[in-house]
């Protein structure tokens, strides 16, 4: 089975890949619950058996949930003839090269294992002896290692003798001599694999006065688990949202007022619509995380066992009694999966739901999950704004599938470009040489020679000799080499390793066919180019992808046009927290707070400077994901049509202006703009604007003046450029 690869997903594969080359012992790999997290580890094994030879992984994880049993049927399903084992295996055969081993660790360090004791077969301890007398280097995973991981765990790790130790968990526990990969929420959620946002206590009032709190939380929680199945229904989509009731650890008394409440709504354990998950008694969990099966909540007294995936899982109820529980972030994360493993374009679909009356458990998510994690309630779009139209457009080509003949136009155009080449391959030849590139039939590997006197100070290379040494190339014991490097030069730009091989052989290789061949080298020379070159090509490959390249122009005959409104209503998010509750004045929703959440700096900054400024008659925060959103097509280099939702549409003085905010600009001028298709982006809404005779730019923040700037006619980044305006001598 193939499995696309989110962009996160190959950054993360790639800076593993880079990590296991550095001198640190320990990679910690902070991953969010719902990332993918095994796809990511399996798909890096791989890629670095492929490169290094006499190498055994072994994945150890806890006792419960039979992860070890889940992660091998994993890396089976989407890793085509992966060598996998469990321990069964192992004490079968051994270790063999390119071995991927999961282990329960539990299950060699629990009393009454007989794992490691001597019998009548070879231990397992004389397994990794036999393992080391054949040569092979051993690479551990630890999984969810922040889980019972004790000293007897360690001893078992001691006895692979790695140099290499990956741990990862949502939840890691901090360790400073570590080598930290952290997976950020915010490409999780981009990419469409967990939900945008976590709503708390939606609509509920200042006061709330009931007679039951426990009924009250479930009315709310069922109304909204009916509002999300009538959505999916709309939509064509058979999913039933699941509802996840937790009883407090410490009280059985809620389960029966629970299990009540349900019956009374016709939700009960005989019609398979409610289930039960307590340590000593399991009700109806058979297919629970089939996205349409017919149970409607389960009722669970501790957090969900580890391992445990139920996508539809979309609300929580998290019931307290007399005390308030611990925050945990598993516990959330069983409702941040998104059932499709993408976004529907809606506020409702895409955001998971808690309902409590825990303050300090929603103390802890708030201070875990920071601005993913909001108050919320519904705002109405005023009566005037409802005839506001303009035109969206939308993709026509519809695809996440990146073109591999666009990517390799692109690098030939950006080559070109860059070094000035031709299709004189000899000249091209020493064009790149003078920039750095080397040419030779050897590996060449670079040192240093002289002396130095203090120890104590940086070594200063230019009282050096340099020294370059040779290593013949064989295609057959430099093969790993050359695939680690072709690997990671296609995980820079999001090539599978065949596409990118391919794309080398066409533009370097002589026996090749292709018109706009830059190079004429034999399959040898080309091993030579590749490795001799990596930073060199990986610095120019990602170049090429994100330049904007005068022949690539969008088709607009690939765009579709269709009417844009405001929403009439939309799920507004703010920190109840902020001491700033001002409501605005001018934006198009009755409610809309100042305290608005999540908003970056400089969003913050132009709304405050719309509220201030008498030109500006109104203004609209556009969603950043969805159908019913302001959207605009571009390209990127490999053909892939992407969407971007500028930041806001402004009434300024009876025109209308799109607003895109981008990163600022620090007090010495550089850029903060973490976008590397800004560029692009500008473009494309510029020949939007044009073509609509509308105004607008890119505004972002120059920290040196404290002002927000506003580009509009060529994006420049340099701050201290003419294309840049003060903002606030615009809006005037």
């Amino acid at each position: 089975m193939n499995i696309r690869l989110a962009n996160f997903q190959l950054k993360t594969i790639k800076l593993l890949l880079e990590s296991m080359e550095e001198d640190t012992r320990d990679i910690i790999l902070k991953s969010p619950t719902g990332s993918g997290k095994t796809i990511i580890l399996t798909h890096f094994m791989d890629e670095y058996i492929k490169g290094h030879s006499k190498t055994v992984f072994v994945w150890l994880t806890p006792g419960k949930g039979n992860l070890e049993e889940q992660s091998k049927e994993k890396m089976d399903r989407y890793i085509h003839n992966a060598q996998t084992k469990l321990l069964c295996d192992v004490m079968t055969s051994g270790f063999e090269e390119n071995d991927n081993c999961f282990i329960n660790w539990e299950k060699l360090t629990k009393k009454g294992n007989t794992a490691l004791k001597d019998s009548e077969r070879t231990n397992f301890l004389e397994y990794i002896e036999r393992a080391f007398a054949d040569g092979l280097k051993f690479k551990v995973i630890i999984d969810e290692s922040h889980q019972n991981f004790t000293g007897k765990a360690d001893e078992i790790v001691q006895y692979f003798k790695t140099d290499k130790i990956i741990r990862c968990s949502a939840t890691p526990l901090p360790d400073k001599k570590a080598k930290l990969i952290e997976v950020s929420e915010e490409d999780v959620i981009a990419e469409g694999l967990i939900k945008k946002l976590l709503v708390i206590n939606e609509n509920f009032p200042q006061e709330v006065s009931t007679d039951n709190l426990t009924n009250y939380l479930l009315d709310k929680a069922l109304a909204k688990q009916q509002e999300l199945h009538q959505q999916y229904l709309v939509r064509n989509v058979n999913i039933n949202p699941l509802i996840i009731v937790q009883l407090p650890n410490n009280s059985d008394t809620l389960l029966s007022i629970v299990e009540k409440f349900f019956e009374e709504k016709g939700i009960n354990y005989q019609n398979n619509k409610l289930s039960l998950w307590l340590s000593g008694r399991h009700e109806n969990l058979e297919n629970i995380s089939v996205n349409n099966s017919e149970q409607i909540a389960v009722i669970i007294k501790q957090a969900v066992a580890t391992g445990w995936d139920c996508p539809r899982a979309s609300i929580l109820v998290k019931l307290r009694e007399n005390m308030d529980e611990t925050f945990e972030i598993q516990t959330i994360g069983r409702i941040r999966r998104m059932p499709e493993a993408k976004h529907y374009g809606s506020d409702l679909l895409d955001s998971c739901y808690l309902y409590t009356f825990d303050s300090k458990f929603t103390a802890g998510v708030k201070s875990s999950l920071g601005k993913n994690a909001l108050d919320a309630k519904t705002l109405f779009l005023k009566n005037e704004f409802k005839k506001f139209t303009l035109t969206k457009e939308q993709r026509k080509m519809v695809t996440d599938i990146r073109d591999p003949r666009k990517a390799l136009q692109s690098i030939v155009l950006y080559m070109k470009q860059e070094f000035g080449l031709t299709n004189n391959k000899s000249e091209n030849k020493t064009r790149l040489e003078t920039r750095g590139f080397i040419f030779s039939d050897n590996i060449i590997i670079t040192s240093l020679s002289g002396k130095v006197s203090l120890l104590d100070k940086p070594i200063n290379q230019n009282e050096f000799n340099k020294i370059n040494a040779g290593e013949s190339i064989n295609t057959h014991t430099h093969g790993r080499v050359y695939h680690d490097n072709v690997s990671r030069l296609g995980l820079e730009i999001g090539l599978e390793y065949s596409y990118m091989n391919t794309i080398l052989g066409k533009l370097f290789v002589d026996k090749t066919e292709y018109y706009d061949k830059l190079l004429s080298l034999t399959t040898r020379q080309l091993y030579a180019f590749v490795i001799n070159n990596i930073d060199l090509l990986k610095h120019t490959i990602c170049e090429a992808m994100a330049t904007v390249l005068a022949q690539l122009v969008l088709d607009v005959k690939e765009i579709s046009q269709k009417e844009f409104k405001i929403p009439t209503e939309t799920l507004f998010t703010y920190d109840i927290t902020n001491k700033d509750q001002t409501e605005s004045s001018k934006n198009v929703y009755n409610g809309y707070l100042l305290s608005a959440e999540p908003r970056s700096a400089s969003e913050r900054k132009f709304e405050k400077l719309c509220e201030k400024c008498n030109a500006v008659e109104w203004y609209y925060k556009n969603g950043d994901k969805g159908e019913e959103y302001l959207s605009i097509v571009y390209l990127d280099n490999s053909n892939h049509q992407k969407l971007f939702y500028p930041d806001y549409i402004v009434s300024l003085k009876g025109e209308i202006w799109i607003i895109e905010t981008k990163g600022g600009f620090t007090r010495t001028g550089k850029s903060e703009d973490i976008d590397p298709f800004s560029s692009k982006k500008f473009v494309e809404l510029k020949r939007y604007l044009q073509k609509y005779n509308l105004k607008g730019g890119f505004v972002r923040c120059d920290k040196q003046s404290d002002e927000l700037c506003i580009c509009m006619e060529n994006y420049n980044e340099d701050i201290q450029s003419e294309d840049w305006k003060i903002l606030s001598q615009i809006f005037k």
